[in-house]
């Protein structure tokens, strides 16, 4: 009979232990399951690309020994481009270049009956650039190296003389990745060609060109378009 009550207070202890467990259990937080992570893909802009742009130039050219010849060269250009981006992080570094014709020009009346005029019939630049990336966006500026032609002439009688000038060249612009592997982009350059001497063609000094130029451009990036992560 002793063991018979002993058993039942043991079993009694027992419950009430267990019911203290469980009720200590009810309260512990549980993890909520919110399903599989999200994998957000960002833009990456590292590939060679290849393009088109086209955009409109104006500027000033100065022949130094008719100061009357003085005019504002103005017109369209169209052209290729090649270059290369290299993404780290957020930042982009790439090199470029593009050769364009140009239909920049402007005449002025230097003396009476005479016309003076400059002309600017193609364009290259090689430039580096520099960006920073918001995903498929990129404000980015660049500089670098010009080169092109410059060509003045003088009429009547028509009288020219040109020459190929190496200058420099600086800007800035923002492309936006639209859709795979196309990407647009939207720049401003301001190209100094410096001067060239127009004699003994023409006897009138050194001739100067200096434009800025508002173009837009088209590429396709010949690499994949994204990489993802966490």
């Amino acid at each position: 009979m002793m063991n018979f009550k002993r058993f039942g207070t043991g079993l009694a202890a027992f419950g009430l232990i267990a019911a203290s467990y469980s009720a200590q259990a009810a309260d512990i937080p549980r993890p909520i399951y919110k399903g599989p992570r999200t994998v957000v893909a960002y833009y990456n802009w590292t590939g060679f690309y290849a393009g088109i742009n086209a955009g409109y130039g104006f500027g000033d050219s100065t022949w130094s020994a008719v100061p009357a010849a003085t005019n504002k060269p103005k017109g369209f250009l169209v052209g290729g481009t090649l270059g290369y981006n290299y993404q780290v992080g957020s930042i982009v570094l790439g090199i470029e270049g593009d050769i364009d014709w140009s239909d920049v020009k402007d005449s002025v009346t230097c003396a009476p009956g005479v016309t003076c005029e400059t002309s600017n019939g193609w364009l290259a630049t090689i430039r580096g650039r520099a960006g920073y990336a918001f995903d498929r966006w990129m404000p980015y500026v660049t500089g670098g190296g010009a080169y092109g032609n410059v060509k003045a002439t003088r009429s009547p009688p028509a009288v020219s003389s040109s020459n190929d000038q190496f200058g420099w060249t600086v800007g800035a612009g923002v492309e936006y990745a639209f859709l795979g592997n196309w990407s647009a982009k939207l720049e401003y350059l301001y190209v100094d060609l410096g001067s060239f001497n127009a004699a003994p063609a023409l006897p009138v000094g050194n001739v100067s060109f200096k434009e800025n130029i508002v173009r837009a451009g088209l590429n396709y990036k010949f690499s994949g378009p994204i990489f993802t992560r966490y």
